[in-house]
């Protein structure tokens, strides 16, 4: 086989591997988002033409140019998203006034994408499953009938979540290609009714439709931007699978997305000529060109809209894990799913209650159109925190080509966050509900960790080390090897002065180990520095904040086989309401060295009581 034929099928591999774990929120939005807007706006040529102009601008702009051009020029060792940007946004910006802003508006952007989470997994599989009221002899399926199929199906898809989806991962790929086939296919059939709407391409039609309409092209754009829903993932997602293939992919997922979109268009037009209705018009367009194939179709959009909300879960965990590693979460238990791939991580208590919070917004909205309603919000919002961190950091790299074609996508976020407000009345507060948790979550953790450092009490190393060789010289020690663990090899924690100093238990070789997370996304390094003082040596560990550390490995490569681990366990006493919130939360979830998945017959955990 010659060399370029290798490259290629590796390229059309890893292109079909992007279709499957990137393009699933944003592939299954044709399935709703015409429907959506034309229950605010009646059928005309002109409305079509203007809402199709919308909606390809809309992708070009704030997915092509936001995040395949702009976003995926920056970049920390391959990873992307929102946290990556404000970690490189504080590398310019790293104290005063600025930091706390660009931390504050990070933890929002965070937030409202958690709340996003929730959100795609109910009105994908809900949408999906109200299409079989366009089966023969189903058309009459009770609202609550769909309600439970869609719970059911819910349920199922989180319960595998613990197993991993690296296995499965490999069939997502040629199920979403089959996916965008079957939409560019439909679209391209209903396009040929009416070829001439293309001409909806000229931008003229978008702002001749929004001067026209008023208030109500303003409502619209809240509904297009349903189109643009999962555009994030373009770069949350490229350090899975890198920038080259999910930009590759885009190509073919944008025209395949376009193309179906122009057919509804054909459609609707066609439904009005005719003075008929439809409850879904994708659904409608497809059931008009063959009925036949309509339920292989239905079959292949419920997949299509597992596997969107599968990613959407599977970015939820990935988002968390990054937070918790950056120190804005609380230390959850993480279980690796996957021995190849880093990113297949699955973290019990976000699951759970992702689940419980996905069904609770299935049974408040009842219907995928009352949940449109409510959707989109979250994510303009993700959109616009994306593309004001992109400006700032255009600016201090010198980046003025990109810095002025960022302020100018800005500008028209701006205009669809303005519009998404008019969405707060009709449900859209549940976003703001459902973001404002983990905003708390992110507040508490991050001001009781500020107020545990100021009262924490470390001592220098070059007095511990006088006392500790007193000890030592005396030649009572314990043999064996303890370890004890730190933030910095420089600031001996107070447990360690308690169960050394105070309390003399010395062992013959003691290790002190500093687990630090970089700046960086990737990379892992570590050394020894013998001779802290007599008895005492170091060990330095460096990691990105989405790696995965195997702690005991690295210390078998450097020949240390403890007989026990020490770690220290705050006891905190707390003052302040939001500070006891904190203390409880430091309680219930696992501390340093559960995280770190070391073994537990080892460890030996000293208590610290810390006011604060």
């Amino acid at each position: 086989m010659k060399k370029s034929d290798r490259t290629n099928r590796e390229r059309i591999s890893e292109i079909i591997k992007a279709m499957g774990l990137v393009f699933g929120d944003i592939g299954t939005s044709p399935i709703y988002t015409m429907t959506v807007v034309f229950l605010v706006l009646p059928i005309t040529v002109e409305n079509v033409y203007g809402v199709l102009s919308l909606l390809f601008w809309t992708m070009v702009i704030l997915v092509t140019i936001e995040y395949t051009f702009l976003a995926m020029s920056l970049n920390s060792n391959g990873e992307g998203g929102i946290i990556v940007l404000k970690e490189i946004l504080h590398s310019y910006v790293k104290k005063g006034r600025k930091s706390i802003i660009i931390a504050y508006m990070g933890f929002i952007g965070v937030s409202f994408l958690i709340g996003d989470g929730v959100i795609t997994p109910a009105i994908s599989i809900l949408s999906a499953v109200e299409g079989l009221k366009f089966i023969p002899n189903f058309s009459d399926i009770p609202t609550n009938q769909v309600i439970f199929v869609t719970i059911i199906i819910t349920i199922v898809l989180f319960s595998i979540q613990s197993k991993g989806t690296d296995k499965v991962a490999t069939s997502f790929g040629p199920i979403m290609v089959l996916w965008f086939g079957s939409l560019f296919i439909f679209g391209i059939i209903s396009l040929f009714e009416n070829p001439q709407i293309l001409w909806a391409i000229n931008p003229y039609e978008a702002i001749k439709f929004l001067s026209n309409n008023g208030f109500i092209g303003f409502i619209v754009l809240s509904e297009v931007i349903l189109s643009a829903t999962g555009g994030e993932a373009l770069y949350a997602d490229m350090g899975h699978l890198g920038k080259k293939p999910i930009v590759r992919a885009w190509y073919f997922v944008f025209i395949a997305l376009i193309i179906n979109y122009f057919g509804q268009g054909s459609f609707a037009i066609l439904l009005s000529s005719e003075k008929e209705t439809t409850s879904n018009i994708l659904f409608g367009m497809v059931n008009h060109i063959q009925p036949y194939f309509y339920i292989p179709f239905l079959l292949i959009t419920l997949l299509a809209t597992i596997i969107a909300s599968q990613a959407m879960i599977s970015a939820i965990f990935s988002l968390i894990y990054q937070g918790i590693r950056t120190y804005i979460f609380p230390l959850l238990r993480v279980t690796y799913t996957s021995s190849k791939l880093k990113s297949q991580i699955y973290i019990n208590s976000v699951n759970w209650a992702m689940l419980l919070a996905v069904i609770f917004i299935i049974l408040l909205f009842r219907e995928s159109a009352n949940l449109a309603a409510a959707y989109g919000f979250a994510v303009t919002i993700t959109m616009a925190m994306s593309t004001i961190f992109m400006i700032w950091i255009f600016k201090n790299q010198k980046s003025w080509i990109k810095f002025v074609t960022a302020l100018a996508v800005f500008v028209v976020n701006l205009m669809f966050l303005f519009a998404v407000f008019t969405k707060i009345p009709h449900g859209g507060y549940w976003s703001i509900i459902i973001g404002i948790v983990p905003f708390i979550i992110i507040y508490i953790w991050s001001k009781g960790n500020k107020s545990v450092y100021k009262s924490f009490r470390p001592l220098s190393l070059d007095i511990y080390s006088l006392s500790f060789e007193q000890i030592y010289n005396t030649g009572k020690t314990l043999p064996g090897t303890a370890l004890f663990f730190a933030k910095s090899l420089n600031m001996i924690p107070p447990y360690m002065v308690h169960s050394t100093i105070r309390s003399g238990i010395i062992y013959e070789n003691n290790v002190l180990v500093s687990v630090a997370t970089t700046e960086t996304s990737r990379g892992i390094e570590y050394k020894m520095i013998p001779n802290l003082a007599k008895g005492l040596s170091g060990l330095e560990i460096k990691f990105g904040y989405m790696e995965r550390v195997d702690v005991p490995k690295i210390l078998k490569e450097c020949n240390i086989e403890p007989k026990v681990m020490f770690y220290g366990v705050d006891d905190i006493k707390a003052n302040q309401p939001l500070l006891k919130i904190y203390s409880i939360i430091k309680r219930l979830t696992p501390n340093f060295v559960q995280f770190m998945e070391l073994p537990y017959q080892k460890l030996h955990g000293v208590y610290t009581r810390i006011e604060i």
